[in-house]
């Protein structure tokens, strides 16, 4: 076994997207919203100018707010859906199921959460309509929204035609459809294709728009392609506590990421990372690559020495997301060198525990010396 080098603390990691800093075009942004007064709640011309920079994105009229984060993104639009009665089908490795601490039922007095499968993370018409027919009595909790994710928790992504199609059966069966997209930059630098041709044009109602994960500070948009569900949102907001009295700081961080298209490519960038991991992975004795890497995560399994290995060497990443195994993220500023450096010490630790002898062999070694 080769001696094992010195290893600087790592200063980027593979864990989340939300471990990373500021973007540039962020950060400029906040710092010209920063001079002089501005008027509170929302009313001030940088809110303005970015609800309108997400329209032009979208190519429609829409109704955009912004909050301070994705959990209240998600709960506070898919309550705005429901009624207390109802249910919301989701896929069941869904974010707002399995890490939302039960804030949709909350903000919504207790709307039921009902999960359904799919390969990849994704759900599919079929599976749709088969939980809708299921029950239709009174005793059951009537089926209102569909919510699904965009990128998917196992990091694949639905395409223009998928989407299109859950968006008929969610007309057909009179359903609403609610589209998590903290990862939606991903998603779009994937599939290379306007924002509205997975969005509204594919029948969904409202989405919520995710920046902090791609690069900015604080705050996630909540857009209403449904018009009329925004209804007394702002209400909503102000009650959920989501209502920022200097609501500038929330806004401006997209008009510098909108503004010139940053968004995108730093999604794209976090995306080519993704790409590059799996390269180097894919090609491991031992690493089992668990879904299609389409956005910046990569799902593989390794053996749990070199799992522990890696975090001895400083390595931060998640192993209880999706189906299980390894989840390893890249972000806006993850660099090439990063990615050599893990899968580099990934080859090491799996060569490590290739050369040496199993359990077995080493009794059967230790009583042969005897």
């Amino acid at each position: 076994m080769k001696s094992k080098r010195n290893h600087a603390t790592p200063s980027r990691h593979f864990a989340s997207d939300n471990y990373a800093g500021i973007c540039p075009e962020a950060w400029a942004a906040l710092a010209e919203a920063n001079h002089d007064h501005s008027p509170g709640y929302g009313d001030d011309t940088w809110t303005q100018q970015a609800a309108d920079l997400i329209r032009d994105l979208f190519e429609t009229k829409c109704e955009v707010f912004f909050v301070f984060n994705g959990t209240a993104a998600n709960s506070l639009s898919l309550a705005s859906t429901c009624q207390s009665y109802h249910s919301i089908l989701c896929h069941r490795l869904a974010h707002v199921e399995n890490d939302e601490c039960g804030a949709p039922e909350f903000f919504s007095n207790g709307t039921k959460v009902l999960l359904l499968d799919g390969a990849d993370g994704k759900l599919t018409p079929d599976e749709i309509e088969r939980a809708v027919r299921r029950r239709i009595d009174i005793h059951f909790p009537k089926p209102r929204t569909v919510s699904v994710t965009q990128a998917t928790e196992c990091g694949t992504v639905y395409a223009p035609d998928e989407l299109a199609a859950i968006g008929r059966t969610t007309r057909r069966l009179g359903l609403k459809l609610h589209m998590d997209g903290a990862r939606f930059a991903n998603a779009i630098a994937y599939l290379n294709v306007k924002p509205k041709e997975v969005t509204w044009k594919a029948g969904v109602d409202v989405l919520c728009f995710g920046a902090t994960k791609n690069g900015a500070s604080v705050g996630e948009a909540v857009v209403f392609f449904n018009r009329e569900m925004a209804r007394e949102f702002d209400y909503r907001c102000k009650q959920a506590g989501q209502l920022a009295s200097k609501m500038r700081f929330l806004s401006a961080p997209w008009v510098g990421m909108l503004h010139g298209g940053a968004w995108l490519r730093h999604a794209a960038h976090a995306n080519r990372m993704a790409a590059l991991l799996h390269k180097k992975l894919r090609v491991l004795p031992e690493v089992k690559i668990l879904f299609p890497p389409q956005a910046n995560a990569v799902f593989a399994e390794l053996p749990q020495a070199v799992i522990a290995g890696l975090r001895e060497r400083g390595w931060k990443f998640y192993t209880f997301i999706g189906e299980g195994g390894c989840r390893f993220m890249c972000s806006w500023d993850t660099t090439a060198a990063d990615v050599e450096a893990f899968a580099a010490d990934i080859g090491a630790l799996l060569e490590g525990t290739m050369k040496l002898p199993s359990t077995k062999s080493r009794r059967v070694s230790s009583r042969q010396s005897n």
